[in-house]
């Protein structure tokens, strides 16, 4: 025995499949949503830590650049001040030497000789 089936019928069975497609796109949609909002959230805390080590990176390299310039110029004074220690050492043979020839012609400075004013 076969029933027909009624138009009155039919409403509930198409309302109730109805219901469950709209039921499957609304839960498909909804996991959809979800997906993209963690893949975003999940994109953005890697674009936020990719800022982060960029910021980083930047302020060492800066560091760096800071560290490498105060260097130059550190090793610019220690060449100044080697030439300032050259040129005072030399002077100072010059003036040594200079002390040296007064003391020998002065009768002041004059080595005695004890043994012969004694005789």
């Amino acid at each position: 025995m076969t029933e027909k089936l009624v138009p009155c019928m039919l409403v509930p069975l198409i309302f109730s499949f109805l219901s469950a497609n709209h039921i499957c796109e609304v839960r498909s949609s909804r996991v959809d949503r979800i997906y993209s909002t963690m893949m975003n959230a999940d994109m953005d805390a890697v674009e936020a830590e990719n800022q982060v080590e960029l910021e980083e990176k930047t302020r060492l390299i800066n560091q760096v650049l800071e560290l490498q310039h105060t260097l130059e110029d550190l090793s610019a004074r220690v060449d100044a001040v080697k030439e300032e220690n050259l040129k005072l050492k030399s002077e100072n043979q010059v003036l040594g030497q200079y002390i040296e020839n007064l003391m020998s012609a002065s009768s002041v400075f004059q080595t005695t000789d004890t043994k012969s004013k004694r005789k």
